[in-house]
């Protein structure tokens, strides 16, 4: 049994008024249903690329970030996550269109109906995110071969990402704090893990481009960030309204079952 002292700044959620275990019960809410839809997101954007859109392989990976070496980039988009937005015929016209050089007078003829009526609500150019599929020019820089996800992008999305996931992972973090676990190197391991799983996926999208077993790097460390978060989540919900306060926490001097306010 750990019989490590608590620090004198320790709050264990017993100790914290109602209206905070509250506005932390809010935020847990939040970030667990924000986290699930980026997932799902982040599922439908990456599965299918090697053409089995029921998974999300060791194959899809290194197509996004490394390209598929062969195709296009819209062809390996038209054969996987955008293969249910438009019918069967006006997919394989599109795909047919490109195999066969991509000519500008065909576009105008029998293409450029199918990208206004199917894509245009997500690909005019108003989201950088997204491909331009709007006119001619814009359509044929994804018609080039597949090289995956360029150096810039990744740049751009690193940032946000870096950015975005500290602060999602300093606040679970924050509000893990308050749980009462031993060892306490486990606890501060388990705060400290996500950073470190969150670098080495990023960092992996780049190694990936020149060596392609670092996907198995991107998976790993999504899912050890994932795993991360599910746990700090539960905990943290768990010990905050169903589980009974520690003894070592009850038996302190001044400390107290629960605090109105």
């Amino acid at each position: 049994m750990d019989d490590t002292p608590l620090h004198r700044q320790y709050r264990h959620y017993s100790e914290l008024p109602y209206s905070v275990r509250v506005l932390y019960t809010a935020t847990l809410l939040i970030l667990g249903t924000a986290y699930l839809f980026a997932g799902i997101y982040l599922f439908h954007s990456y599965s299918g690329k090697d053409g089995n859109p029921i998974t999300l392989s060791y194959d899809d990976i290194v197509i996004a970030y490394s390209g598929s070496g062969e195709g296009s980039r819209l062809e390996a988009a038209l054969r996987g996550s955008m293969s249910a937005m438009l019918p069967r015929d006006e997919l394989n016209s599109l795909v047919s269109w490109v195999q066969d050089g991509g000519e500008r007078a065909r576009y105008e003829q029998e293409v450029r109906s199918v990208f206004d009526q199917r894509c245009m609500a997500c690909h005019d150019g108003s989201n950088p995110h997204l491909p331009n599929l709007n006119g001619y020019d814009n359509v044929q820089k994804v018609t080039e071969r597949d090289t995956g996800t360029g150096l810039f992008t990744l740049v751009r999305v690193s940032h946000i990402h870096f950015f975005g996931l500290a602060f999602v992972f300093f606040i679970l973090g924050s509000i893990f704090s308050h749980a009462y676990v031993r060892p306490v190197w486990l606890k501060c391991t388990a705060v400290a893990f996500p950073f470190v799983a969150l670098t080495l996926d990023i960092g992996s999208w780049y190694f990936t481009k020149l060596y392609h077993p670092f996907a198995w790097v991107v998976m790993i460390g999504g899912a050890l960030m994932g795993l991360s978060f599910v746990y700090m989540w539960v905990v943290s919900m768990y010990q905050m309204w169903f589980s009974r306060p520690p003894s070592v926490v009850t038996g302190r001097e001044g400390g107290e079952a629960t605090h109105v306010g």
